[in-house]
Formats: C-alpha cells, structure tokens, sequence
C-alpha cells in the first residue's frame, strides 16, 4: 500500500481514537444511517419500473396469467384486489403476445365478435339469441371502463315483433356493477349508465332500465329511475323546500332562531287523458246544412181512377199544385286530438309550519314573516297549500348542550393538538439535548484545555519536550560540554571555570522544583493542571 494512503488511515484512526464516549456514539449512528440511506437509495434505483400487464381480470384470469409469468421467471405485482397485473416496463409487450397466444384473457363476453362465429346453417332464433348477446356483451365492456366500475354484467329482455300483436311491450334491461372496494357510483355515474344502455336498444326508455351494484343496493329501480320512488321525489321535494325557507329566514332572523317543517302530499296514480276538438275553418260553412221545402196549393175532389197497375190516375178536371224539395250538406271542419299523460308524482298540495324564535323576530310580524315564507316556499292556494307561521319561545336547553358539546369536542381537539405537539417536541428534545449537551461538552473541554495550557506558559513558562527528546538534548548538553583536563603535577592553584551552559536536566529539575512548590502552595489548582496534562498525553 503506498504510504500516501497509510498515512491518511493513520491519521483517521488517530482521530478515531481521540474521540470520547458521546463522539464515537454519535459517529457510529451517523454512519449507520448514512450506509442505511445509501442501502435504501441503490435499492430504489435499482427496482424496475413496473407497467400493467391486464387490468380489470377475473379471479380465474388473473391466476392463469401469473402461472404463466412465474413458469417464464417474471416479476410481477398484483394491484387492484388481484384484478392487475403488474410486470417490469420491459418485459411488458412481451409477455402481452406470450399471453395472447395462450388465449389470455379467457373469460370475455365477445361482443359483436360472436357474430364472427355464425354459420350459414344458423337458424333465425339462434341469429336473434347471438345478436342480444354481442349487445350485452359491448355494453358490459363500455361500462366497465367507467371510472370506478371494475366488472358489469348486462341482460337485456327485448320482446319480439310481430305482425299479430295489437299491443307492443317496451323493452327492459338490467344492469348488474361491480365496483372498487367499498366506494360507490355518484348519481351521475348512474345516469349515464342508464342513458348508454337504453340508448344502444331500440325503443327502451331510461326509466326501463334497473342498475345494481355487488351489495345489492338498487341504484336504478325498473318503471321509476334514477330519481327513486313516489316516497323518495316527495321527501326530496321536501328537503329541497325547507332548505329554500330556512336560508331565508336564517338570513332575518339569525341562524337557529327557526324550525321550518314542510309536508308535500304526492299523486300516485297515473293518469291520462284524451280530448278532441273541431273548429270549423276561417271562412268555410257551417258543419251541417240541411234545407227542406214542401208546397201544396188546390184541391180536388176526383180521386182519380186506377190504372193498369192500380195507380190512381187524377182525372182532367182536378186543379191543384205539388212540390217538395229537401237538401242535407255537411262540410268538413278541423279536428284535434290531444293526449296526456301525467305520471305518478305529482305535487297534490304541501303544507308549511314554521316556528320563530319570539326573541329573534324583532319588529317582524307575523304577516310579514308568512308573506316571505309563502313566496319562498311556492305556496298556492288555489291548490289546496297550507301555511303556518308562529312567533314562540325557543327552548334553549338543547342548544346549551349543544354548544357545551361543540365546545367540548373542540377543546378535546385543541387538547389532543396540543398532545401530539408535546410529544413531537419530546421525541426531538430527545434527540437534540444530548447532541447540544455532547458539543457543549466538546466546546467546554477545548476552552478549558486552552485556559489551562494559557495558564501553564504563565506560570511555567513554555511546556517542555517529550521525555526522549529531554534525553536526546541532556544528551547532547553533556557531550557538548567543555571539559578541563586533571593537572597532578602542578601546584599551581587552577584558574577558575568558566560557567557552563545550564543542561536541559538540570532545567528539569528546576522547573519540577517550582512545581513541588506551587503543589505545596495550591494543590487544588495544580491538581487540575496535572489532570489536564495527563488528558492531553492520553489523546496524543
């Protein structure tokens, strides 16, 4: 290994190794998190985009289609109750021609493709059975693509036509809807299943066509429709009225200061009626005319004699004259024929009762209240409506509650806040003290390490060598010493030394000296020095 890269790893293990307790605490979770975050993102980057493979399946079909993708080792995912299949973006044309060739999707209605299938032995009933079925089978499939719609079933009841029929019978439908999970059809969505299904067959009408879902909830019910029976239209019609009146008076009043009750009573029945009329045309005569003259003027005695064929014959001396005439005409005129047929739910009459708060009405009166009511509620007396308006005293004991309850709910709430904030602000007082208290530490420990090492140069001066370099140097000091030679024989008194250079050791063990002195004077304080000497040595 180059000693480049040896000396970064032993710089970094010497780092490593000076760390305290919390230090290498927070290092080994750090790095646990970032290697779990590296895991985490190739994991990611490494997944494969997956693309449905067939959506909407039946249970069969889907089991078929993943046997076929675990026997070619593909990887799939289910999604939509098992009813798609999901395999990665490139293996997804693939495994669509794998599937076709297989005959997957197997279970399918077929629509107008079964009349592919037809023969030209086929008889006339089978052509007809054939043809009801290819419609129901391209209705099933235009519903199931309607959002939220994943399975529909389509039977349609189509009467035959015939020449010796007086009375033809209009033809119904049902419709049976499967949809995801728990969500149900919005009314719209149930509309525009019944108008498409009687739309594509000759002759039915919307009202004809009944539509179910899995729970067995009627959404459309045959010969009433999407609106509901007789009882529902009358208790919409009623909601739809107490709505309109008490926005209004909600509005003079005040909210709450009015109860508005409404009763709409509701034709059953069915009723239709004919009615001819003729009108003669501009200018034209009169329908009939009838014109009839008769004149006789004389007389005669002389009846006559009979004839051959025994016929009077009046005899030449009779005087008198004869002559009727008669004339019938009738002309033609214009007539009209009008038929109605007014169907089950008709408003009969609807009565109104409303109660005002007597403290909320202020200058109002009674008359004025009811001439706003009447007009907001459509009120015709010519019909037969009612209304009823009083000025009474609320009781406010259920309000009280009410609103003690309302209060209730939203001081639970603000409490149940205020929970959530305090624990959140638990967890993360959690984590971040002990990493503030771990940097304080850190922060405290460097200036107290400067404050100590500022505090030894004062009073000691500079801090010494190692003590192999205080070897090396009294080493080198002793050798370099001046030396004077040993004169035995001379008598003469030897000339006095020059002073020497203090040696690093004898230095030493000055500077110890003052230390035992300054640890007489303060042990406290030299304690401390010493316990910062030894924690410096230890990290170096």
């Amino acid at each position: 290994m180059p000693q480049a890269v040896t000396n970064v790893f032993q710089r970094i293990g010497r780092v490593i190794a000076g760390f305290s307790l919390a230090q290498r605490t927070i290092a080994i979770i750090g790095v646990a998190v970032l290697a779990l975050g590296i895991v985490a993102l190739s994991s990611w980057l490494s997944r494969p985009t997956y693309t449905p493979l067939f959506s909407g399946m039946s249970a069969s079909d889907a089991n078929a289609v993943v046997e076929q993708l675990r026997s070619s080792s593909v990887p799939y995912e289910l999604a939509d109750g098992g009813a798609t299949v999901l395999v990665p973006e490139k293996d997804v044309y693939d495994q669509r021609l794998a599937a076709a060739s297989a005959g997957l999707p197997g279970t399918s209605s077929g629509g107008y493709s079964l009349l592919d299938k037809m023969g030209v032995t086929t008889s006339e009933f089978q052509q007809s059975v054939t043809f009801k079925r290819a419609i129901e089978g391209e209705l099933a499939a235009t519903i199931s693509s309607i959002k939220g719609v994943t399975a529909a079933s389509v039977q349609l009841a189509i009467p035959e036509e015939s020449v010796f029929v007086s009375e033809t019978v209009d033809p119904t439908a049902s419709v049976f809807v499967e949809t995801s999970g728990s969500s149900t059809l919005s009314p719209k969505q149930v509309e525009a299943i019944v108008h498409l299904t009687s739309a594509a067959v000759s002759g039915m009408k919307p009202e004809n066509v009944a539509v179910v879902d899995q729970s067995g909830q009627t959404l459309s019910a045959a010969g009433v429709g999407t609106t509901g029976g007789i009882d529902q239209q009358a208790s919409d019609y009623e909601a739809r009225v107490t709505a309109n009146v008490q926005q209004m008076l909600d509005t003079v009043v005040g909210p709450g200061n009015a109860k508005v009750t409404v009763v709409a009573e509701i034709d059953h029945s069915v009723n239709e009626r004919v009615e001819e009329t003729y009108t003669p045309a501009e200018g034209a005569p009169p329908l009939t005319e009838q014109t009839r003259t008769d004149t006789q003027n004389g007389s005669s005695s002389n009846a006559g004699v009979l004839g051959p064929d025994n016929i009077a014959v009046p005899s030449a001396d009779g005087d008198g004259t004869s002559e009727s005439t008669e004339t019938s005409k009738t002309n033609a005129v214009n007539k009209s024929t009008q038929s109605t047929s007014t169907p089950a739910g008709s408003l009969l009459r609807q009565s109104v009762s409303v109660a005002v708060d007597a403290g909320a009405g202020g200058d109002l009166s009674t008359a004025q209240l009811s001439d706003l009511v009447e007009t907001a509620a459509g009120i015709d007396t010519d019909r037969g409506d009612s209304i009823a308006v009083e000025l009474v005293s609320f009781n406010q004991t259920s309000s009280e509650a009410a609103q003690a309850a309302l209060q209730a709910a939203k001081d639970a709430e603000g409490a149940e806040r205020q929970a959530v904030l305090l624990n959140t602000l638990i967890i993360a007082a959690a984590i971040a003290i002990p990493l503030l208290a771990a940097l304080a530490a850190l922060i405290m420990r460097a200036r107290r390490r400067s404050s100590a090492d500022s505090e030894f140069e004062q009073l000691f001066g500079a801090r010494p060598p190692a003590l192999s370099a205080l070897d090396a140097g009294a080493t080198a000091a002793i050798d370099q010493s001046p030396t004077t030679p040993l004169a035995f024989l001379e008598t003469a008194p030897d000339p006095e030394p020059e002073p020497a250079p203090e040696p690093a050791q004898v230095s030493l063990e000055r500077r110890r000296a003052e230390i035992d002195s300054l640890t007489r004077q303060d042990p406290k304080r030299t304690a401390d020095l010493l316990r910062t000497l030894i924690d410096d040595r230890q990290q170096v």
